[in-house]
């Protein structure tokens, strides 16, 4: 930083501002600091700052150990709003073991990150992650009971209240259900959301299958559905599952939408090219990480501010898998 100071004829005070973004420095200062800096291929100390500041500008993240759509347009939101804060990220991930997770959240305590950021189903894990994130900013995005007031995301109940009834509307007598992994969150509201519509509307609830959240699953669970004649309306709890069913029901010689309406969950990039287009719940993971990062710059600059949940409401992206049912 002397060296930058004397090169720019500044002081080091000056330098500091400038790497600061210091709003009391002149522009032709600013740049003539900047332009010295990329000349001497100055880089800045982070270590050494985290010890004078008590912050290392990093915010770490828990994800689960997937390849999984959903998680990476996540990451992806987190590691972009992260950028515009100016943090750097440090992930790790985890499986479903509650020990996994505590673990993992441990990992990122210890690794002296500003806050963190928890993007995975944490089960029996709540309580003692609750414990160890007592003192250091945490921000929550898979909607897991006991960090309510920490949690950045969107109504899943709303969700599957908005595919249910579409399908209803279109005049089918029931809606089956594909739904996600019984032990992830966000499966379990969309579930009871789902047969909670039908019961409200005076409709037979079918027994629902359950998938993992990949094509394969839903091909699997479409295989089953497609050989049974009554159906005529699917909610799938992801658009990647529902992928899978349709293809299933495609090979059944069960046709789509004349035959089966099938609605997804997500609305990721594929599902206006599927074919036929996907409809399907609009929920923009990269937003959500984003979100969660605002959140928790927010809480990391003002320790004292009153949290509380940042809920979206999610919207039913009408396409052509679905229609009324067949005559008859």
């Amino acid at each position: 930083m002397r060296d930058v100071a004397a090169a720019a004829g500044v002081s080091a005070q000056t330098v500091s501002r400038v790497l600061n973004e210091h709003p009391n420095v002149q522009e032709s200062t600013r740049r003539r600091v900047m332009a010295v800096v990329d000349e001497l291929g100055y880089r800045r100390n982070y270590t050494a700052r985290a010890l004078v500041t008590g912050r290392s500008k990093t915010i770490g993240v828990l994800t689960l150990a997937t390849n999984n759509y959903s998680r990476s347009s996540l990451s992806l939101g987190v590691e972009l709003g992260a950028r515009e804060a100016g943090y750097t990220v440090n992930s790790v991930t985890s499986s479903l073991s509650a020990q996994s997770v505590i673990d993992a959240v441990s990992r990122l305590v210890s690794q002296g990150v500003d806050g963190i950021i928890i993007a995975a189903p944490l089960q029996e894990a709540v309580e003692t992650v609750e414990k160890i994130t007592a003192r250091i900013p945490t921000v929550n995005t898979d909607g897991s009971s006991g960090m309510g007031d920490r949690m950045v995301g969107v109504d899943q109940d709303m969700a599957a209240v908005l595919a249910t009834r579409h399908l209803l509307e279109l005049g089918h007598k029931t809606v089956w259900h594909v739904a996600g992994p019984a032990d992830w969150s966000d499966a379990s509201s969309r579930l009871q959301s789902w047969r909670r519509t039908l019961q409200e509307a005076g409709r037979e609830v079918p027994p629902e299958l359950h998938g993992d959240w990949s094509p394969e699953s839903g091909y699997r669970n479409g295989l089953i559905l497609g050989r049974m004649p009554e159906v005529t309306a699917i909610l799938v709890a992801s658009d990647e599952m529902a992928f899978g069913v349709i293809r299933a029901l495609s090979e059944l010689g069960r046709r789509i939408p004349e035959d089966v309406s099938v609605v997804g969950i997500d609305d990721i990039d594929l599902a206006e090219f599927s074919n036929p287009p996907l409809t399907t719940i609009r929920q923009s993971f990269e937003d959500t990480g984003r979100r969660a990062v605002q959140r928790l710059v927010a809480q990391i600059t003002n320790p004292e501010a009153v949290s509380s949940q940042d809920i979206l409401k999610p919207t039913l992206i009408v396409r052509a898998s679905t229609a009324p049912p067949p005559a008859g």
